[in-house]
Formats: C-alpha cells, sequence, structure tokens
C-alpha cells in the first residue's frame, strides 16, 4: 500500500503507539495534542513519559493546530480519552473535509446520550453541513499501548458495517506484530471496549480483598455472559463478545499489570476512595468515566447485570466492596 497522510488526534500512550506502528507501516503521520508543552517535550526527547523503553521515529511529525492535522489527510485517528471525544470532534469539524475517513480507537459509552464514541463522532459531524460522506471505523480489541510500543504481537479489530472502509484500516495498520481483523458489528465492539472496564473495576476490587483465581475468573466470565445480555438487547450479534472485542479485551483488562482499570479496583478494594483511587493510577481511569451509560443502558433495556450495579453502589458508597462479594455471592440460584 502506498504512503498514506495520517493524522492522530491525542497523544496519550494509545495515540502515540499507534502513532509510531503508523510510521513504522511506512506512513506520512502527525500527532495532535491541545497541551503544545507535551508535543514539544515528545518532539525534543523522541520519548513518551509513559512509555519507557520506546523510540519515537524521527520521521513524527508534531501540531498543536487543529486545521492542521484535519487537513489533506487520507486518515484521522481519535485517541483522546473519552471523556474529550466530543470536544475534540466538535473542534475537529468544521475543518474536515467531506468523504473523511475517521478511526475511533477511544473506549466508551457517553451517559446523556448513550452514544459511544464512534456515534459522538458521527453526532458532531452531522451538526456541521457537508460531512455526510465521512466513514467512522471503530478499532478496538485487547491491546495494551505498552506492549504495542514494544511490537510485541497484538491483535485487534476494525468494526464498521461499510466492509470496504474496514478493510481498509486493516491493511493501514497491520503488521508483522499487529493483526488486524474486521467486523461488520461496530456497536457489539465499542459495547466490549467500554463495559469490559467497569468489569476490571470489580475483578481489581476482588483482587484488592486479597481473594483468589477462581473469584477473578468467576467475575470475568460472569461479567462477560452480562456483557454480552446487554449487547443483544441492543441489537448487536452475540459473536463478537466471544470475540476479542469482547472476552479477548475482557481477559487483558481483567489480568493484565498493565490494566489502569484493574489497578484501580485493587485500590477502591484495598478501602481507598474514587478520588484517591485515581490519582494513584495517575491515568484516565475509563472504567468510572463508563459506568453510569452501563448501568443506565441495563434498565433502559431491562437488562440484569448484577456485577455492573454493585460496582455502582460501590462507588457510590452504598456499598462496601466486600458486602458487594457477599451480595453477588448469595444471589438467588439459576442456571448458567
Amino acid at each position: 500500500m502506498r504512503m498514506k497522510k495520517i493524522g492522530v488526534l491525542g497523544a496519550g500512550t494509545w495515540g502515540t503507539a499507534l502513532a509510531r506502528l503508523l510510521c513504522e507501516n511506512g506512513h506520512d503521520v502527525t500527532i495532535w495534542s491541545a497541551l503544545p508543552e507535551e508535543l514539544k517535550n515528545m518532539s525534543t526527547t523522541r520519548r513518551h513519559p509513559n512509555l519507557p523503553g520506546m523510540e519515537l521515529p524521527a520521521l513524527l511529525h508534531y501540531t498543536a493546530d487543529i486545521s492542521e492535522i484535519c487537513s489533506g489527510r487520507d486518515l484521522l485517528v481519535f485517541a483522546v480519552p473519552s471523556v474529550f471525544v466530543r470536544s475534540t470532534a466538535k473542534k475537529a469539524a468544521p475543518h474536515l473535509p467531506n468523504g473523511q475517513m475517521i478511526v475511533d480507537v477511544a473506549k466508551g459509552i457517553e451517559e446523556k446520550t448513550f452514544l459511544t464514541m464512534s456515534g459522538v463522532i458521527e453526532q458532531e459531524l452531522a451538526a456541521v453541513p457537508g460531512h455526510e460522506a465521512c466513514t467512522v471505523v471503530a478499532l478496538s480489541g485487547p491491546t495494551h499501548a505498552e506492549e504495542v510500543a514494544r511490537d510485541l504481537p497484538t491483535a485487534i479489530v476494525a468494526a464498521c458495517a461499510d466492509e470496504a472502509a474496514a478493510q481498509t484500516v486493516q491493511k493501514l495498520f497491520n503488521n508483522p506484530n499487529f493483526r488486524v481483523y474486521t467486523n461488520p458489528d461496530r456497536l457489539g465492539v465499542e459495547l466490549g471496549g467500554a463495559v469490559k472496564n467497569v468489569i476490571a473495576l470489580a475483578v481489581g476490587m476482588a483482587l484488592g480483598l486479597g481473594y483468589g483465581d477462581n473469584a477473578k475468573a468467576a467475575l470475568i466470565t460472569r461479567g462477560n455472559a452480562e456483557l454480552a445480555r446487554l449487547g443483544v438487547a441492543m441489537g448487536c450479534q452475540a459473536a463478537t463478545f466471544a470475540g476479542l472485542s469482547g472476552m479477548g479485551d475482557l481477559i487483558v483488562t481483567c489480568t493484565s499489570m498493565h490494566s489502569r482499570n484493574l489497578h484501580a479496583g485493587m485500590l477502591l478494594g484495598r478501602g481507598m476512595d474514587v478520588e484517591e483511587a485515581k490519582k494513584e493510577v495517575g491515568q484516565v481511569v475509563e472504567g468510572i468515566n463508563a459506568l453510569p451509560a452501563a448501568r443506565k443502558l441495563a434498565r433502559q433495556y431491562k437488562v440484569e447485570m448484577p456485577i455492573v450495579e454493585a460496582v455502582g453502589r460501590i462507588l457510590d458508597g452504598k456499598l462496601t466492596a466486600k458486602a458487594a462479594v457477599a451480595a453477588l455471592m448469595g444471589r438467588d440460584l439459576k442456571r448458567e
């Protein structure tokens, strides 16, 4: 594939790891950040403070100008935290040409609208006339930035109802260490990427309480059952939740030392309050952001999600982590 001009919105660990990957794949890549000092540090040191050992390519470009990052790009990657996706899309929309292909790698559900991040981007594009032909592909799966930055083997899913668009993204990102599959079920793929962070909080809490692998396995598998029930009720394909963006992402987020959500859950299980845990983790804990929308979706679609609800009650201060585990274990008996 010939060299493409690609813009990456967001200079966090995931955006930077993907910018490096795309650059190494032979593309002309520019990273945008709203923080000029962050870009200056990265361009000067060719390092990212949260990705030790990774050297940034000399050919990687940097800009704090939103109009520059949105102009003349074959592909635009949204890699800002979920809470900033709407504001970033709003800033970008007036500068984007009709027909722009966009990849969203942020994982989350917006509380007020119940939209996934791709849906949020599409809504902001629709608010500015002349974006009818824009396409948004979700790229999601069991992918820690720390490992992608070290070229460790990784698999991920490019999801879009437009199969040709998904295949284009597949070819741009795929390399010998980064295998990309396609899936037409974008909503299912994005739900998996958002709700798994809530389940990881629950697993972390159990570990923080000193519980073992049995409890971890139970929470992962029953958590995936909750995710699949919600997804099917919302019109997603059940098979999606057995794949990379469902069970795959859930496993890595609930077991990895790199997982911010697992770490935050462990701190909560040991007795820290939410704000203390977030401060200690030092980076965005997406599970806390996704939790309110996940709870509301469960109620709207009348889907039973006891683990998600238990995490919500713990974070609301209505239940201790230990009492929540006892309540889950004491629920009425039923078939699997």
